[in-house]
């Protein structure tokens, strides 16, 4: 993705949402891979992905600040394009086996069981986390609204 293909598809955001401020903000994907972003993407753009969780060690390896209440986001696909534009609402730090059955609900992957968050969500951080996986980690439990569907 070139930076002006992010700055044009804000500027269209920006058109149609005229409440969106003008600084560009950040733009990321979900997952590790381009099919997950795909994947997870598909879910947000249906409704019902409206949270996601991520390692609080990856925060501080990378040096990133959490994510703030009113912050928002650019979502990328697979490919790096921009494809939505969503503004987190809550931000909860809690302990990998304190994760409740609401947000597993709220991120919207598989069954939306507590059971298939923990399996899925302890793969993927032995697979892809700076720091791999422990039962009590930190998870930064994000909540979010969809803003802006091109």
């Amino acid at each position: 993705m070139t930076v002006s293909k992010l700055a044009e598809f804000w500027a269209r955001a920006r058109a149609e949402v005229p409440a969106l401020p003008e600084p560009l903000p950040g733009a990321w994907s979900f997952g590790a891979t381009a099919e997950q972003a795909d994947e997870l993407l598909a879910l947000v753009l249906g409704g019902s992905k409206t949270g996601t969780a991520s390692s609080a060690w990856d925060y501080a390896v990378e040096g990133e600040p959490l994510p703030a209440v009113g912050e928002l986001s650019v979502i990328l696909d697979g490919a790096a394009e921009p494809r939505a534009v969503v503004q987190t609402v809550a931000v909860t730090v809690v302990p990998f086996n304190e994760v409740d059955e609401s947000h597993a609900f709220a991120e919207g992957e598989g069954d939306r069981s507590l059971a298939h968050w923990r399996r899925v969500h302890e793969n993927f951080w032995r697979e892809h986390s700076a720091r791999g996986f422990a039962p009590d980690m930190l998870v930064v439990c994000e909540r979010f609204e969809l803003i802006y569907r091109p």
